[in-house]
């Protein structure tokens, strides 16, 4: 039976690869290690919990010693590394943050992989999971391939361009079996509402005003998580080691139509009056470093594993919307932080 550890399981992207390969896989012993920060949230996956191939553990990839012992212990035969620093305002207030976990955090696993598999390397594999933001900024046109060079602007997206380099470096050094993938913005349900789509449905729902930096006009490609997931598991199970394959959504959109968007959808929703949402929309000063535009070309992962978004951003944008409305409890408790005690309910 083969062992998978999954970092950051408990997070939004890595609720769902966790929930999918515990739910596709009964033949693996599924391991979901979390920090349990405060994006960490283990409502996001209590459907699975009592499941029998599904494991979790609370730890910091950060502490090297822990990270050692839990190879040792456990054996893993892959891992899917999703655990990141990963919002770019919070990487702007504190970078050191992210250079501990997305850097730090990264060689501790690598380093951990190395050792335990000692060069014996049959039917083992790190998967590092990245983001499209180490490319940097696009003008108005272009797309970025995996073979466009590197040019992060933000402390986030240095320390994952940064933690990129020192995967491709153990495998050129140590011939370590990896696969990396990099992903636009994923949108869907279980995302904590600090992010754009998440945090703009939430204050529609609690008439706040909805803060738009600059302009509006940054354009983003954005990619339905479950797509991601599906994507994760294809490319975990099919993808080529020592290959970088790029996700997108094939769906570019400017912020502020994104927002009216999503105004519009919500006032539907909610019975309110057409345009009462837009009243809510406030223009608000630029962050630093803001990259203009976000597009990836997700064409070798489409030809080479068959991979393509289910879909479009509109239908993916209503199931979201559904789904943080159907799950008012869901997020009272995050907005409130009572979902940090559901740690303590399940596992003291």
């Amino acid at each position: 039976m083969k062992k998978i550890l999954i970092t950051g399981g408990a997070g939004f992207i890595g609720s769902h690869v966790v929930r999918r390969f515990v739910n596709k896989y009964p033949e693996y012993q599924i391991f979901n290690l979390d920090a349990l920060t405060y994006a960490g949230n283990l409502e996001n996956i209590k459907d699975i919990e009592n499941q029998p191939n599904y494991n979790f553990l609370k730890g910091d990839i950060v502490d090297a010693n822990f990270i050692d012992e839990l190879f040792s212990q456990h054996k893993f035969d892959g891992v899917l590394h999703l655990a990141a620093e990963s919002h770019v305002d919070r990487s702007i207030e504190d970078p050191l943050a992210f250079v501990k976990t997305n850097v730090i955090g990264t060689m501790n696993l690598l380093n951990a992989a190395k050792n335990q598999w000692k060069g014996n390397f049959e039917g083992k594999r790190f998967y590092h999971i990245s983001t499209d933001e180490v490319y940097g900024s696009l003008g108005a046109e272009g797309l970025f391939t995996e073979t466009t060079p590197y040019d992060p602007n933000s402390p986030y997206s240095a320390s994952k361009a940064s933690s990129d380099h020192f995967v491709r470096a153990y495998g050129e050094t140590y011939g370590l079996p990896y696969v990396l993938t990099n992903c636009s913005n994923n949108y869907g349900s279980y995302h904590f509402p600090e992010k754009l789509i998440p945090l703009f449905i939430n204050n529609i729902i609690n008439n706040k005003s909805l803060p738009v930096y600059g302009d509006g006009n940054y354009t983003r490609d954005w990619l339905f998580v479950e797509d991601h997931a599906i994507a994760i598991d294809l490319v975990f199970h099919e993808g080529k080691n020592h290959e970088t394959y790029n996700i997108g959504g094939f769906n570019e959109w400017k912020n502020i139509d994104l927002v009216k968007l999503l105004c519009q959808i919500m006032d539907g929703k909610l019975e309110r009056e057409k345009g009462t949402s837009e009243k809510l929309i406030t223009y608000v000063k630029d962050r630093p470093g803001h990259d203009l535009r976000y597009a990836i070309d997700a064409s070798k992962i489409n030809k080479e594993l068959g991979w393509k978004p289910s879909v479009t951003f509109e239908e993916g944008l209503e199931k979201t919307i559904n789904w943080y409305l159907n799950n008012e409890e869901w997020l009272k408790n995050v907005t409130s932080g009572s979902y940090k005690d559901y740690y303590k309910k399940q596992y003291s």
